[in-house]
């Protein structure tokens, strides 16, 4: 069974920022994409590898979420309602 990872903490209690909890969460699914690409994992091996894999890409996705709103609130801290949002990747646009 695959053991609960906690955020990072500094030495002052505070939580990782969200971007390097970004990077931390990114770096552990391509490492479990690469195990679970490798075809040597049981069939429980690959359902928990995947329940974590879930997990670390919501918890990316959150981490963009939250990058993005810190630059909407860069660009105009008086009205960050009104930014425009960012063009979905692969667009050329």
């Amino acid at each position: 069974m695959a053991r609960k990872q906690t955020p990072q903490v500094s030495e002052d209690d505070t939580p990782a920022s969200p971007v390097a909890d970004f990077e931390s969460s990114l770096d552990q699914l391509e490492t479990l994409v690469e195990r679970m690409e490798g075809g040597e994992l049981s069939l429980e091996d690959s359902l928990a590898a995947y329940e974590r894999g879930v997990g670390l890409y919501r918890r990316c996705q959150q981490a963009l979420e939250q990058a993005e709103l810190r630059v909407r609130l860069l660009a105009d801290p008086a009205r960050p309602e009104v930014s425009e949002p960012f063009p979905p990747a692969g667009d050329d646009a």
